[in-house]
């Protein structure tokens, strides 16, 4: 790897770093590889039970190095799209990857580095952080799925000014929309993010996977094939290895220890 992902752990908690401090963490054609690998590195060790994401320094991630999208220009429309895939398949990798995923925001998420920190399962930000769609201000158009994401929030109204003015929001604004869990004091967002993943860490793994897909598919479906999956899981888990810990601990009045089943084969 070329060092555009810093990987270190505490406890069951998985973080990694977007590294390219010098442009304030500018999306690297390395990223698009090295996200996705150590997302599904994170996703196969079975020590690891949330992840966060957040940028080296004191910014999450100012978006595209316009420096090289500009050298676009000359590329085949082809070339360009090849070359928006790796984003987009990055995006995809985290909503896929079957562990909670938190942002931690300092600073600010501007363009794709804002489509990245709501690509996530959890958001936390410092409250002077801010967050801007920014494309229309260079003359580009939003990608890495942030229409679709700020649209879970935002009136169409809002929708329609944060692109087409490319202006700032902050976190606490956004938080007031329900975009960010939790908002806190700057300099604090990683430890707050890292608090809470270790909360859900120490959750079922396999419950907190199923929990996953249906909140996702919660925003796209219809109200009977929303159920339908939920009982599809429900059942599933109820024959769960998991589900015989928590209910058991529940009885015994005593702390469940999901930890212990990290990893193991689900029960038919």
């Amino acid at each position: 790897m070329n060092n555009a992902v810093l990987i270190r752990q505490e406890g069951a908690v998985r973080i990694l770093s977007n590294h390219n401090p010098e442009k304030r963490n500018a999306i690297t054609p390395a990223l698009y590889v090295e996200l996705p690998a150590a997302l599904a590195q994170a996703q196969a060790d079975d020590t690891v039970g949330a992840i966060v994401l957040t940028g080296s320094g004191d910014f999450f991630c100012s978006g595209g190095d316009l420096g090289q999208l500009a050298l676009r220009r000359a590329m085949a429309p082809a070339q360009r799209r090849e070359r928006l895939e790796g984003l987009h398949d990055l995006i995809r990798a985290l909503r896929d990857c079957s562990k909670p995923v938190i942002a931690a925001v300092e600073g600010g998420a501007v363009g794709a580095g804002m489509s990245i920190a709501l690509a996530c399962d959890l958001l936390v930000a410092a409250r002077d952080a801010r967050f801007s769609v920014a494309y229309a201000k260079v003359g580009l158009t939003p990608d890495g799925g942030a229409t679709a994401f700020l649209a879970q929030f935002v009136s169409r109204q809002l929708l329609n000014e944060l692109c087409l003015t490319g202006e700032a929001i902050t976190g606490e604004r956004l938080q007031q929309l329900g975009a960010v869990n939790r908002l806190v004091e700057k300099g604090c967002a990683l430890d707050a993010a890292i608090a809470l993943a270790a909360r859900i860490a120490a959750g079922p793994e396999r419950a907190n996977a199923r929990i996953k897909t249906l909140c996702r598919n919660a925003f796209s479906a219809d109200l009977d094939a929303q159920m339908e999956l939920e009982a599809q899981f429900m059942v599933a888990s109820q024959g769960d290895d998991e589900a015989t810990e928590g209910i058991g601990a529940f009885l015994a009045k005593r702390p469940a220890n999901f930890a212990a089943l990290r990893g193991k084969t689900s029960a038919p």
